[in-house]
């Protein structure tokens, strides 16, 4: 399909966007911060296993309805016999959490052999918070340098920029919707990261290609024109991205509600910075 849209000629109004929405990330996450899982804030983490296979559905409404705040439950193991039930740290001194615990023993019952329970405190919360931000800085660090080495140092800047971009649009959006930000929230930010930066470097290779052949060309028009040629590329991917994404949203149950709902986002607006935040900046430094 040849497409003629012409991208750049709005690169004013998607820069206005662009940091419209940035102030209103970096203001919330100001304001609001994040709302941090039990990964992040602290809590109690137990583990269980049962003789038979378990319904993750009826454990989580029976310890959901006990009041202790966040709860998160997981399976893992085989034939789904072993759960991970994650609780937010209660008001108080161990006292609070040990009866937490007991409650929880209660309700569940005997049916269960309890194998592991621990304290996730907030010193082991921060660390976690700490890692997890610089494994991003990390990623988004070491893909400047691979798109400095194949390319040039515009492009590097495109890409950095477009990276950053789509990081502090997403964190934006777990703080200003207060989703609960977890581990899984990270895996999925470094996730959009690749994706964006697939999809920025399929359309560097083609303006780098387009650089040598329309040598006579205004640089406006070929980076339109290279957007353009790999825009039926672009829309097919984040087309059946979307259709996978979404369908783990819808069935894949609350545990990776926010994984799968990241990953949407990301995917939006991983294409739109690679049109609007990473090709202009082309522009911007005259390639």
């Amino acid at each position: 399909q040849d497409f003629r849209f012409d991208f750049i000629g709005k690169r004013s109004i998607a820069a206005v966007l662009s940091v419209v929405l940035i102030i209103a990330s970096l203001g919330s996450l100001a304001t609001q911060r994040l709302n941090f899982g039990i990964d992040f804030a602290g809590g109690i983490l137990m583990e269980v296993r049962s003789d038979q296979p378990i319904e993750v559905s009826a454990v989580r409404a029976q310890v959901g309805g006990l009041g202790l705040g966040d709860v998160s439950i997981t399976t893992f193991g085989e034939e789904g016999r072993d759960l991970l039930i994650r609780i937010q740290k209660q008001e108080g001194e161990d006292e609070a959490q040990a009866a937490a615990l007991t409650l929880v023993r209660e309700t569940l019952g005997d049916a269960y052999e309890y194998r592991r329970t621990e304290l996730v405190g907030p010193k082991v919360g921060q660390e976690l918070i700490t890692d997890g931000a610089l494994a991003v800085a990390l990623a988004l660090l070491a893909i400047c340098f691979y798109i400095w080495f194949r390319f040039e140092w515009q492009f590097a800047a495109g890409a950095t920029l477009a990276l950053s971009h789509d990081v502090i649009a997403t964190i934006g959006l777990f703080s200003i919707f207060q989703m609960e930000f977890n581990l899984t929230t990270v895996a999925a930010v470094l996730t959009i990261a690749g994706y964006s930066i697939n999809d920025t470097v399929v359309a560097y290779d083609r303006v780098r290609e387009m650089l040598r052949k329309y040598k006579k060309l205004a640089l406006p028009d070929l980076v339109n024109l290279a957007l353009n040629r790999v825009l039926s590329r672009t829309l097919l991917t984040s087309f059946t991205t979307l259709l996978a994404v979404t369908a783990l949203s819808v069935f894949g149950g609350e545990v990776l509600r926010g994984f799968s709902i990241a990953l949407m986002w990301g995917v939006v607006i991983g294409t739109y910075s690679s049109i609007y935040v990473a090709m202009p900046v082309l522009i911007y430094f005259d390639l």
